[in-house]
């Protein structure tokens, strides 16, 4: 990095670690099946939890370690997250035990969690204000090469072990850990006083646990089960206990008034049930593929490669057209695309092999979804909050987008249960459906958004270097 200046080292740094944060949304649905393999005796429901207990704890964690991140200092949040995240994948790479592989995938969780909000805070006071744009564009692309890349990239790493998909991280984050504490420069924010709420955080994980619980558990509990009623019934005291925080808290998890206002909620709600058709859909077609059509595990991640791909390129479409066409309909297409492309697997897909006529066609149509909905809901959201609510704002969202993550997963091994014909992957697919239909009513309720364009607010928030 020699040549580079300073601001664009400090981009390479964060943005180096909040691909590795991502990557691991991505890359573990295809080390699935291995695994599996490998903890014989585990219920692919109790494995279920290598997945969820990643996104239930990032997501409930993300708007109070930003909000303390700005009190205590963003580098040291930075840093410190990262260690936490390099720990936790060196143990899921030696977990012995799946307890220990989910126990170890919490850590990871918690090191995101911290690493994600801080990293921005860091990066917008090394730019000028007229190229903020361009490094907000490359920390926010991050994510979409992370998603391409997890199919192929985990594949090949599997070939050789499930446990590489965990280890590969050390390397790469030492890396960035050395070069961040060289580099980054310590900012707070001077206003911030008050503490998160943390008793709400830990009823918002333990909400959503247990209804994800219930779901996954479910079918072997069957649903009159007192322990499947018992489990709900929790699960709906602490969602309401939350919520009743979050309306008196000074400092909450979210902010409701936030939610009044109809394009933010609007654009959460969409996020949410698309995130849950899309997190369901990445996971079920590698199921799908190295189950139903005993595909390789490196060959199932180069056949799921065009989607994510298809998914960057129109990104990137999509962020052009949003001015001309509003945010609501490029979102609201989106998800009816995704819907669709679901709905040709549920068409076209038989038992017998035919990638090239049934699945591409498919995968292409997702991955256009994608492309159109994710950015086009995020620029919605930020749009319509005031230029100090936008972290905040941003952090909500993306806890949407992983609290559908989970549910979703959670709904699909409900529905499919132990897989073994396509019967148990088309039950899946139509499940899909209709979250993503639902997502696209909702993202076209967001109506046009008349605030601020979203790069305009984040400056705002930033303190000075």
């Amino acid at each position: 990095m020699g040549g580079l200046q300073r601001r664009w080292k400090v981009l390479i740094v964060v943005s180096v670690a909040v691909f590795m944060a991502s990557l691991d949304l991505f890359i573990v649905n295809i080390a699935f099946p291995e695994i599996r393999a490998d903890f014989a005796g585990a219920s692919i429901a109790g494995l279920s939890w290598v997945l969820n207990a990643y996104t239930i704890v990032f997501a409930a964690l993300l708007v109070p370690a930003g909000r303390l991140a700005d009190r205590f200092g963003r580098r040291r949040a930075f840093l410190t997250g990262l260690g936490v995240f390099l720990a936790g994948s060196a143990l899921c790479g030696l977990a012995p035990t799946l307890p220990a592989l989910v126990a170890a995938r919490v850590l990871q969780a918690i090191g995101a969690a911290t690493l994600m909000p801080a990293s921005l805070g860091l990066l917008l006071p090394e730019f000028p204000a007229h190229e903020r744009a361009a490094a907000i564009g490359v920390w926010a692309a991050v994510g979409g090469i992370a998603a391409a890349a997890g199919p192929p990239l985990g594949g090949l790493l599997v070939e050789s072990s499930w446990r590489l998909v965990f280890l590969v991280n050390l390397p790469v984050g030492a890396i960035a850990a050395f070069y961040g504490a060289r580099l980054l420069v310590e900012t707070r924010d001077e206003t911030e006083h008050g503490w998160p709420d943390l008793i709400g955080t830990a009823v918002l994980i333990a909400g959503v646990g247990a209804l994800a619980l219930a779901l996954v558990k479910a079918p072997a509990w069957h649903w009159a089960d007192p322990r499947t009623v018992g489990t709900l019934a929790f699960a709906a005291i602490a969602l309401a206990v939350f919520w009743a925080r979050c309306a008196r808290h000074p400092s909450p998890v979210v902010d409701l008034a936030m939610l009044r206002v109809r394009s933010f909620a609007m654009a959460s709600a969409a996020q949410l049930l698309f995130a849950a058709a899309f997190a369901a859909m990445l996971l079920g077609n590698v199921l799908f593929l190295t189950t139903a059509w005993h595909e390789s595990v490196l060959r199932a991640g180069v056949m799921l490669a065009p989607g994510p791909t298809m998914a960057a390129i129109s990104a990137v479409l999509s962020g052009r057209a949003a001015t001309r066409a509003g945010q609501h309909a490029l979102a609201g297409v989106g998800c009816a695309l995704f819907a669709i492309g679901i709905g040709w697997w549920l068409w076209r897909v038989t038992p017998s092999p035919d990638y090239a006529g049934a699945i591409l066609p498919g995968m292409l149509v997702t991955g256009v979804g994608v492309g159109l909905t994710l950015p086009s809901l995020a620029s919605a959201a930020a749009s319509s909050l005031p230029p100090a609510r936008f972290a905040t704002g941003s952090a909500v969202l993306n806890m949407s987008r992983q609290l559908g993550s989970a549910l979703g997963v959670a709904v699909l091994f409900a529905v499919i249960g132990t897989p073994t014909a396509l019967s148990s992957f088309q039950a899946g697919w139509r499940f899909m459906v209709i979250p993503a239909v639902l997502a696209s009513f909702a993202a076209f309720a967001i109506g046009s958004v008349r605030a601020p364009h979203a790069v305009a607010l984040v400056p705002a928030e930033a303190p000075a270097a």
